[in-house]
């Protein structure tokens, strides 16, 4: 699992493996390949934002690299169309030109996407798991996986040095939603015929076992509908069409009627009814009229907000300012998945909300009402079996799940000295000699907070870390811009630090500082140095906390 240099091929026979995001970290998952002047990128994912991220609303990969590549770029392949893998198409489409390829259900979920952000003009091209593409030096095919999304595709590059088989979110079930198994004879087939390098989703190399069937899952939604007095409400990713399919069926079975809320729920359920990836229930969906006036008993509802996302319909719903339903006792609730790194308090205020209005809730840590789309630890030695590589990368996973299944492919026979855990920016070589470790590339985290793109940095989140902590205390100071003197002020200003009714003593205190620093200094840039300084002494003697110190002293 080291990364060695035994050979050094030359520049025009090898073929570059470029993380650009997802290795070493949940979410904003992006790979790209390049052979000569061809690049070929797959998937482009956001990630959310950590605790530690005050303000931020997604997190997309840095793509320098494409900017700076840009008319390389021949292609972008979507795998499917989870948020984590196609969330920063928007931002990469501003920046390069490509034609991009996914099946239908992705790209439905894309166009959605991109006529929020006005790039309709977009050169989407449909393709399924019997596909074909020539893109310069690649000869490219796709195959079927099971996933909680319908439509996932494994994408195998057949280029001058070999076969890349780049395997996203998959598991084996043996009875998915859509009755749509992985396709085991075409990973069979590849791994017979060669596979040179294999790369493939590690996000629960930590589970034994293989992962339940949506089968099972199916099982718990029964008990639960069926035993539930009043109505039901089951929060999902709005992208998760399989179990919106579930649902349907399940709650149809107990004579209930199904209704969906939530701007992207509704969005994605009628694409996915359009294109014949869900069918609706007798009689149609339920508008939000009807979900209220029907007896309680005869409905079920599903919505946004499996996360706890500020905004989403179930969140809305727990502190009861969702103006088209209100949760109270009687009502059941299902939180149908398990908490992304970072979200886990926005779920718990959630849920104690709702148990706060009365509602029975079941979720993830209680009840299995939740089945994962990811391959457990057999199902990820199933698939390296099937393949059997001559060389493997994990992707897609924290760098702990990256190391886990590197040991399990050396479990099913893969030679240590063949296997890489890389992170973000480690680029990989692919000759006819062997694999190698390459130059390391730009990459990393790029915030988007608000219409900014990469405008918020370290430094500002560091500073809206300390002012959520402790908050700020500002001064302004006027001085006459020929003698010197203080002709306005010096006036105190703080928010979130001291409550400046009840602080007279401190604030008088604190201006005694600031007037020793204009006795004792004359230039403009050593009085503001030094406020900064005395001050935030100051503060920390009296209070034990540190506000973040701003003088603004003028010429006037």
């Amino acid at each position: 699992m080291t990364l060695t240099n035994d050979f050094e091929p030359s520049d025009t026979d090898i073929l570059r493996i470029i993380p650009l995001g997802g290795l070493g970290e949940f979410g904003k998952n992006m790979m790209v390949y390049q052979y000569n002047d061809t690049i070929i990128i797959i998937d482009a994912g956001l990630m959310f934002p950590e605790e530690d991220m005050p303000g931020i609303d997604l997190v997309i990969p840095d793509i320098s690299f494409l900017s700076e590549n840009a008319e390389k770029i021949k292609g972008i392949i979507l795998t499917h169309g989870h948020e984590d893998h196609i969330g920063a198409l928007p931002y990469l489409l501003r920046e390069v030109q490509a034609p991009v390829y996914s099946a239908p259900l992705t790209l439905g979920l894309v166009r959605n996407k991109l006529k929020e952000h006005r790039l309709q003009n977009t050169d989407l091209r449909v393709i399924n798991d019997n596909s074909f593409l020539e893109i310069g030096p690649f000869q490219i095919e796709f195959i079927h996986l099971c996933h909680s999304i319908p439509d996932a595709l494994a994408v195998a590059l057949h280029s001058p040095v070999g076969t890349i088989l780049h395997v996203s979110d998959f598991k084996f079930d043996p009875y998915p939603v859509d009755g749509r198994l992985t396709d085991e004879a075409k990973l069979r087939r590849l791994g017979e015929k060669g596979v040179r390098v294999l790369l493939s989703d590690s996000t629960n190399a930590e589970r034994p076992g293989f992962t339940p069937s949506e089968r099972d899952l199916e099982k718990t939604l029964e008990e639960i509908i069926g035993n539930a007095k009043g109505r039901v409400i089951l929060a999902t990713f709005a992208s998760n069409i399989s179990r919106v399919q579930q649902v349907i069926q399940v709650a149809t079975r107990h004579g209930r009627k199904v209704g969906v809320t939530g701007r992207s729920m509704i969005q994605n359920t009628r694409m996915a009814i359009e294109l014949g990836y869900l069918t609706p229930p007798p009689g149609g969906l339920l508008t939000p009229d009807k979900m209220n006036h029907l007896p309680p008993d005869q409905v079920v509802v599903i919505c946004t907000g499996s996360q706890g996302e500020p905004t989403s319909a179930l969140v809305r719903m727990s502190r009861g300012e969702f103006r088209h339903l209100k949760i109270g006792p009687g009502d059941t609730v299902i939180v149908s998945a398990t908490p992304i790194p970072g979200n886990e308090k926005m779920i718990q205020r959630t849920l104690d909300n709702l148990f706060r209005l009365g509602a029975d809730v079941y979720y993830d840590e209680l009840f299995d009402v939740h089945v994962s789309g990811h391959g457990s630890r057999q199902d990820l030695k199933k698939l390296i079996e099937l393949t059997q590589p001559d060389y493997f990368i994990p992707i897609h996973g924290e760098y702990r799940q990256l190391v886990l299944h590197a040991r399990l492919a050396q479990d099913v026979g893969v030679s240590e000295d063949r296997i890489f855990v890389i992170e973000d920016g480690q680029c990989m070589t692919v000759s006819q000699e062997g694999v190698m470790a390459g130059e390391i590339i730009t990459s990393g985290r790029v915030f988007v907070d608000g219409s900014g793109v990469g405008d918020i940095g370290a430094m500002v989140l560091r500073e809206r870390r300390r002012l959520s902590r402790d908050g700020f205390l500002a001064v302004v100071i006027g001085l006459d811009e020929d003698s010197g003197d203080v002709v306005l002020g010096p006036e105190i200003l703080t928010r979130g630090f001291v409550y400046l009714d009840e602080a007279e003593d401190f604030l008088e205190d604190a201006k005694e500082v600031i007037w020793s620093v204009l006795d004792e200094f004359e230039e403009t840039a050593e009085v503001i140095k030094y406020l900064k300084k005395r001050l935030a002494d100051f503060c920390y003697k009296e209070t034990r906390r540190r506000p973040m110190i701003l003088p603004l002293v003028l010429e006037v």
